[in-house]
Formats: structure tokens, C-alpha cells, sequence
């Protein structure tokens, strides 16, 4: 796995933490948090090979998804 890639992963975990956080919502333990941020980066960058984006703008907006 690529240095890139194990960042983008960490900052996932991040986003997700503060967003349960922010969500009153219980943070779920760390194996989850990993499991959903390799989801999470995989779908990003998914998404920015079919739309030519930037993976860190798509990890953000998933994560705001997730709060609807």
C-alpha cells in the first residue's frame, strides 16, 4: 500500500470520528472506523477516475453524506 493512499486512510478515519462526534453519535470502534475509511477511499477513488476529481474534495463530501 502506497504512503498516499495510508494517509488518505488516516484522514478518513479522522473525518469519520469528528463526524460521528459531531453527530452525538457513539464512535464506533477502531476496526470499524478502518473498515468503513478503506470503503470510504476505495468509493472516493472510484469516483474521481469516472469524474476526474480531486479523491480528498469526494472523501469529504461522502463523509457529509453520511450525516443525512
Amino acid at each position: 500500500m502506497s504512503f498516499i493512499r495510508r494517509q488518505e486512510e488516516r484522514l478518513a478515519v479522522r473525518l469519520l470520528t469528528w463526524q460521528y462526534q459531531r453527530m452525538n453519535h457513539p464512535v464506533p470502534a477502531m476496526k470499524e472506523l478502518e473498515r468503513q475509511s478503506v470503503k470510504l477511499v476505495d468509493d472516493a477513488h472510484g469516483i474521481a477516475r469516472e469524474r476526474g476529481r480531486n479523491v480528498i474534495s469526494i472523501i469529504r463530501e461522502m463523509i457529509s453524506d453520511l450525516k443525512k
